[in-house]
């Protein structure tokens, strides 16, 4: 492979494993920064969601879209009950690390029922989508390519909703000042819930996509939060553009750094990045100053 072909095929995957952490990253900071909770169980969230992906395509034979979609509409269902269920009682009193215990209580519930009606036994989600397709001398699955788009898509359509619709502009304005909000007339309990449905769709989304090119298990949960939470911390709580810049840098590194050495040492330097910007800009690349 010669040198430009080489690095096409970086740029490639880093793409691809960017727009991952990103769909993981955009539902957990929306979460914090508006409904104000940290969704640990958001990595059990984008387990399950694999998970029902792969029910749907490969058990019941749906098309890989089509069984994609309805984990999506599932986990978003379910991120509605556990706002309800679990979350809302903590608003009355703003406890914020009250809802940090609930939701450690919550993943380790998921993470169990993942191990028990799963199994240790590994999984692929076959897709419809065969072939490889050469761009500027770096070959790349169409398996791939759906991916990338696919995210793409979602990203724009969260961007889009936040600034041209109703809903959209009220998360922004909760997220501004929650109690200014709510002064103004904005149910904080309804967006709330829309944000645990938004949230957890993307997580189910992602893992979804991250399903059809790497093998399922009951644990894959725990490393995607913890890759969320880095590009949060990497790009700035609250900042959605932050997610973004964040989501490209860990992910090319996560592609460049295993040409030279091996996977553990890219996530070593990914969290090294991260402690050099934060000694430099404590609230991150596009985060607000404290």
């Amino acid at each position: 492979m010669t040198g430009s072909a080489l690095i096409s095929q970086v740029l490639l995957n880093g793409f691809m494993d960017a727009s991952i952490y990103i769909l993981v990253a955009l539902g957990l900071t929306l979460t914090l920064s508006i409904a104000g909770i940290l969704n640990l169980a958001h990595g059990e969230i984008y387990m399950l969601g694999a998970y029902l992906t792969y029910y749907f395509s490969v058990r019941l034979g749906l098309h890989f879209i089509l069984a994609l979609l309805i984990g999506i509409l599932l986990m978003g269902v379910l991120g509605i009950l556990i706002e309800r269920i679990f979350f809302r009682p903590f608003y009355k009193n703003e406890s914020f690390w009250s809802s940090v215990m609930m939701a450690t209580g919550l993943m380790l519930t998921l993470q169990t029922f993942g191990k028990v009606a799963f199994g240790s036994t590994s999984r692929i989600i076959s897709t419809p989508f065969k072939g490889t397709i050469v761009v500027a001398g770096a070959s790349i699955s169409y398996e791939r390519l759906i991916i990338i788009g696919i995210s793409l898509l979602f990203v724009a359509g969260i961007f889009i909703m936040l600034q041209r619709t109703r809903i959209g502009q009220s998360m922004i304005a909760i997220s501004q000042n929650r109690k200014g909000a709510a002064l103004q007339g904005i149910s904080v309990k309804r967006v709330s819930t829309f944000t645990l449905f938004v949230g957890c769709a993307l997580a189910a989304l992602a893992g979804g996509l991250m399903g059809a090119i790497f093998s399922l298990s009951p644990s894959m949960g725990s490393p995607a939060l913890l890759k969320g939470i880095a590009v949060i911390i990497l790009g700035g709580l609250g900042s959605i553009p932050g997610v973004v810049a964040g989501g490209l840098i860990l992910g090319f590194v996560d592609s460049v750094v295993p040409l030279v050495a091996n996977v553990e040492a890219g996530t070593m330097v990914g969290f090294l990045i991260i402690i050099l910007i934060l000694i430099f800009r404590p609230q991150g690349i596009m985060g607000r100053p404290f």
